[in-house]
């Protein structure tokens, strides 16, 4: 059994960041089935490494992410690997929502009239959640929409393709020290006038590290040669 160290609720519409260690593990459930989970990515030794979204599919040849794969970094070692997952597919493509997107969608709300009721964005987050780090806009870098489904059809258009599935949950393991940014906000294909964000319940634990056995180190050589090059940071902890 893996050991518990704290557990929180992400209500929709919120954000949230952590440093997590590495063989610590992020636990996220989606009650409703229906939610959307912006997920951002830094070194957080040296934020200067970030997520690298065309290295990450690149590497491992896909378009989509679901388990077993790792989420790269622009030094090429594995910051996060996805470990478990009931959903199957994670959209890499949508990106970011921002503010004039938000307000074509559902109308303008300010701090001012509406104070917590206010609609919030994932971009605008992010930058709330970089600034307690001393980051800031040009730290901004591509994302993850996590429980979200986009296809292409022939023309290389995008569409919005949801699947809802109640209680579907996936777990990040931590390769190295990781910044993650959090934003419950939706989808910026997402063609609902109506907002109704949802939230999510989240726990961190400790996981072991990867062994020779490891399904993402055997999923391909690339995702061993990532997990290597974070291994390298922890002399000795090799497996």
């Amino acid at each position: 059994m893996h050991k518990f160290l704290y557990k929180e609720h992400l209500p929709g519409g919120a954000s949230w960041s952590a440093r997590l260690r590495r063989g610590q593990g992020l636990r996220i459930q989606d009650p409703t089935g229906e939610a959307n989970l912006v997920l951002g990515l830094w070194s957080a030794a040296d934020p200067l490494e970030r997520f690298c979204l065309p290295d990450t599919l690149k590497s491992q040849r896909i378009a989509r992410l679901s388990a077993p794969c790792t989420l790269q970094s622009d030094m090429g070692r594995a910051l996060v690997s996805l470990v478990a997952d009931t959903c199957g597919w994670h959209d890499v493509l949508g990106g970011l929502g921002d503010y004039e997107r938000a307000v074509a969608r559902f109308g303008e709300t300010t701090y001012q009239d509406h104070r917590n009721d206010r609609l919030t964005n994932a971009r605008d987050h992010f930058l709330v959640e970089l600034g307690k780090y001393g980051l800031g806009e040009r730290d901004l870098v591509s994302v993850v929409n996590l429980f979200s489904r986009v296809s292409v059809d022939a023309a290389g258009a995008l569409h919005w393709d949801p699947k809802p599935q109640l209680g579907r949950a996936v777990t990040l393991r931590m390769e190295m020290e990781t910044l993650v940014v959090l934003s419950a906000t939706p989808h910026p294909l997402d063609p609902s006038r109506t907002w109704t964000p949802r939230g999510l319940d989240m726990e961190v634990v400790l996981l072991p590290v990867s062994d020779p056995d490891d399904p993402v180190r055997t999923s391909c050589p690339e995702n061993a040669r990532a997990l290597e090059l974070s291994e390298r940071l922890y002399p000795g902890q090799w497996p």
